[in-house]
């Protein structure tokens, strides 16, 4: 089986794939390999739905809005691998649920794939014994022990692009501002290092940005910009990543294209696969890139909605170019709306700009201290930790049940790790978080 390494997911995990309802289960396929194993359920249409754990039996539950099973399949399929059966029921509520029962406990995380020429839309759910699952990686990246964590920071429009426009400001020198305090933030940390896409006011093509982080072996792109809309009224900011169309149609000009240009994915060229091998290259890399956004978008939205309000606490998906890197997690961060006069003045705000930077750090490291790419400093450093055990310094706003929701432990866990008493905690101080890393 061919593999891509995809990026954990929470134990729960809720995805609004369309917005149409209804969908039937066409087909269930499931196969195991190498202590992974891979459920795939072939949808008529995409769908909404909701997956989530439960113990005592192990058991992954997965809830299909309006949905059935097709009436071609009398049978589903028997378990291999981790999951020893499974089972369907149509609820009260109209929802599909799907059972896996399982032979152990296990890590999961899902994603959803639209068609391309062997498939229709699916729903692709892997398990894998907790600490075998693999953060997104290019095969091409040559392997550099102790490396830093590379952030592509892109600061949107530019140039002859000035963006949205405010009474007193455009969203060109906003985001830029914000872009560079986040780069110094992410500079300051441990194990991580910022790459500008662009550091003046200069206008760079779309493409051009993607490839610029691409050249700089970025692990995550990060483009920075401010809303704006004909009500000033709107307010509060957001985190976009890719949708299903976009992708698709990326995933269809990428391999059109192939024959005539080179074409590569993950560093893995194209151009010399068969059409099926380069479609299933190109779908399972995309795929992964999606995933592991949607999850970092999660963590970064969690983390500015402390200090901004929010148009939409969920990942927001849109078809935007920039985002289209089949290869490495990408999303879009809305600070705020500039034709908002109110949120003008704060984006303006120096201490404004460095509270937004310093909420995506924090949403960026939560998602990289639990996904670490296997070559890089902090993945040493986390084998190296005593009982598993991550460093996080207390900021301020922060709280032991935020701390532990972040780090997906207990607070009481997080407790008996540093010898607490009580939930009292000072900025500046030093928490042990134990947490399970692999390697």
């Amino acid at each position: 089986m061919i593999r891509a390494r995809l990026t954990l997911v929470p134990l729960i995990l809720l995805l609004s794939t369309a917005a149409n309802a209804g969908s039937t289960v066409e087909n269930v396929r499931i196969w195991s390999e190498n202590d992974k194993t891979r459920v795939v359920l072939d949808l008529s249409r995409s769908v909404d739905h909701n997956i989530f754990t439960l113990r005592g039996p192990d058991r992954l539950v997965i809830d299909l809005k309006d949905s059935r099973l097709a009436e071609s399949l009398q049978q589903l399929p028997k378990g291999v691998g981790t999951v020893r059966s499974i089972r369907s029921a149509v609820r009260s509520n109209g929802q599909l649920r799907v059972v896996l029962d399982l032979n152990q406990s296990v890590r999961s995380r899902s994603f959803t794939a639209g068609p391309n020429s062997q498939y229709g839309d699916r729903l692709v759910i892997d398990l894998s014994r907790a600490g075998s699952l693999q953060p997104v990686k290019r095969a091409s990246e040559e392997y550099r022990p102790g490396r830093d964590i590379v952030v592509a920071i892109d600061a949107g429009h530019g140039g002859r692009d000035p963006g949205a426009l405010g009474r007193r400001s455009k969203e060109k020198d906003l985001v830029l501002s914000i872009s560079k305090e986040l780069a110094r933030r992410i500079n300051a940390e441990p194990g991580m290092s910022a790459v500008l896409i662009r550091k003046e006011d200069v206008f760079v093509e779309h493409r051009d940005r993607i490839a610029i982080a691409r050249k700089n072996k970025a692990d995550l792109f990060i483009s920075i910009h401010a809303d704006a809309f004909n009500d000033s009224r709107a307010n509060g900011a957001s985190v976009f990543a890719l949708n299903l169309k976009g992708a698709s149609d990326e995933a269809a000009m990428q391999l059109q294209r192939r024959d005539k240009a080179p074409v590569s994915v993950g560093g893995v060229s194209l151009h010399d696969k068969d059409e099926v091998l380069a479609s299933v290259l190109f779908d399972l890399s995309q795929n992964a890139s999606l995933s592991a956004s949607l999850d970092v978008g999660a963590k970064v939205s969690r983390e500015m909605s402390k200090v901004a309000k929010m148009h939409s606490k969920e990942v927001k998906q849109k078809s935007l170019i920039v985002l289209k890197a089949a290869d490495m997690p990408s999303i879009l961060v809305e600070t705020g709306f500039i034709s908002n006069s109110a949120e003008e003045k704060k984006l303006r705000d120096a201490k404004h700009q460095a509270r937004l930077a310093s909420a995506v750090l924090a949403g960026v490291r939560s998602y990289f201290y639990t996904n670490p790419p296997p070559d890089t400093q902090i993945a040493m450093d986390l084998r190296r930790e005593p009982s598993n055990q991550v460093r996080h310094v207390i900021s301020s706003g922060d709280t032991i049940s935020q701390i532990a929701q972040r780090y997906n432990v207990s607070p009481a866990a997080i407790r008996r790790a540093n010898k607490l008493s009580t939930d009292n905690i000072r900025i500046g101080q030093t928490l042990n978080i134990p947490v399970f890393t692999g390697g």
